[in-house]
């Protein structure tokens, strides 16, 4: 099966290509001539991964999905959330995101989290949601140089690396969005 990941994200497009495997391939949208940026303005991960599948779908009628991760911290009522991307400001990279997380959470005892994934996907144009989630704490600093985005500070429970210490298939076989992937997998296999 065939199917556009609404990202122009290639570490996004990698890692999800490497969990689901070859009985799916995986197409950016600029493989069928969009290159325009795919929008997310909603206010949470369904609204931003719906909204980015339906302009996919909409521009190109192909079947596709969009998903929407955010680091949910307990102590910080949720944030960054659907703002993790972008939590230090609209052209923030990566370590000014974790700069001010490190900073928003350096008075707090608690430092649980979640990283949190939902799954838009669009099926000759029915819709369909799957999410996955995985609980964690937030170190006081970054280890680890793998992964992207808050990989370094994300220590899930149960485990003694980081996502970004963690080798590429070690975080793919428990990662929210690889538990997304799973069940909208499933999903298809079954249809």
């Amino acid at each position: 099966m065939n199917l556009i990941f609404a990202t122009a994200n290639p570490h996004k497009i990698e890692e999800v290509q490497n969990i689901l495997g070859q009985c799916i391939s995986l197409f950016s949208p600029a493989d069928f001539g969009y290159t325009q940026e795919v929008p997310e303005t909603g206010n949470s991960l369904e609204e931003n991964a719906l909204q980015k599948a339906r302009t996919i779908w909409n521009a190109l009628h192909q079947n596709c999905f969009a998903d929407d991760t955010g680091l949910e911290v307990f102590a910080l009522g949720g944030a960054p959330g659907v703002l993790s991307a972008r939590y230090a400001g609209p052209h923030a990279n990566m370590n000014a995101n974790i700069e001010k997380l490190l900073r928003e959470l350096a008075p707090h005892a608690n430092r649980t989290a979640q990283f949190r994934c939902v799954m838009a996907l669009i099926i000759d144009g029915d819709e369909f949601l799957f999410e996955g989630s995985i609980a964690g704490i937030i170190l006081p600093e970054p280890q680890g140089v793998r992964g992207f985005g808050y990989d370094p500070l994300f220590l899930p429970h149960g485990y003694t690396h980081t996502f970004a210490s963690m080798l590429p298939e070690e975080k793919n076989a428990i990662s929210h969005r690889a538990l997304a992937l799973q069940k909208m997998q499933q999903f298809l296999h079954t249809r």
